[in-house]
């Protein structure tokens, strides 16, 4: 196809596909002449991958360069390459870093993660999250929901585990990324209207 059709095929415009082509983000069609070129499934697959990317992860047009060079590097396994590109989705913060409260989230995460054993490291940003998350109900004296927290933690690990089953039997590489961003960002909107859903069925039965 030429690069009309591809952009027609992917819904990325010509001059947004020139300028991928330019920054190596796309790789070069085959040359049928001097001015043209052909290009084919992958080039459609490559296209959605970066839009999604882009426009569902958020990450910057770096950030997608190196969340490429992830996904065609054949050296890295499946947990590094994950960890890669999910780590370079952009995690704004709640809490400015001398927030008096965050040292104390972050040591009772901290605590939390021992106790259940968990292989997870501060570096990962969602870590951030959850220590902003334990300070402010904190601040706000709302200890009966951390009482609960080991409870939330484990609800949540059978739901990862349910993540990772489904990406193990991916096969592709992209497939793979695409899945793992998707499942991760659009996941977490689907989880916690799953999750209002569930409390109003509870509260109905009780």
């Amino acid at each position: 196809m030429r690069i009309a059709e591809l952009s027609r095929a992917s819904g990325v415009a010509v001059p947004t596909i020139k300028y991928y082509l330019r920054d190596g983000l796309l790789s070069a069609g085959e040359l049928t002449s001097k001015n043209q070129a052909q290009y084919d499934e992958r080039h459609v697959r490559r296209l959605k991958l970066i839009r999604a990317l882009v426009d569902v992860a958020g990450l910057s047009i770096a950030g997608v360069r190196d969340a490429l060079a992830a996904i065609d590097s054949t050296e890295q396994g499946r947990h590094k390459l994950l960890g890669q590109v999910l780590h370079s989705v952009p995690v704004p913060a709640a809490l400015p870093d001398d927030d008096p409260g965050l040292a104390g989230g972050d040591a009772e995460l901290t605590t939390l993660i021992g106790k259940l054993g968990w292989a997870v490291k501060p570096d990962n940003p969602a870590w951030r999250n959850a220590a902003e998350a334990i300070a402010t109900i904190r601040a706000l004296g709302a200890d009966v929901v951390l009482e609960r927290l080991a409870g939330y933690a484990r609800a949540m690990h059978d739901v990862a585990e349910l993540d990772l089953a489904m990406i193990a039997e991916v096969k592709d590489r992209e497939r793979l990324i695409e899945l793992a961003v998707l499942a991760t960002l659009l996941g977490d909107p689907l989880l916690l209207a799953l999750r209002r859903l569930a409390e109003e069925d509870v509260s109905a039965r009780s």
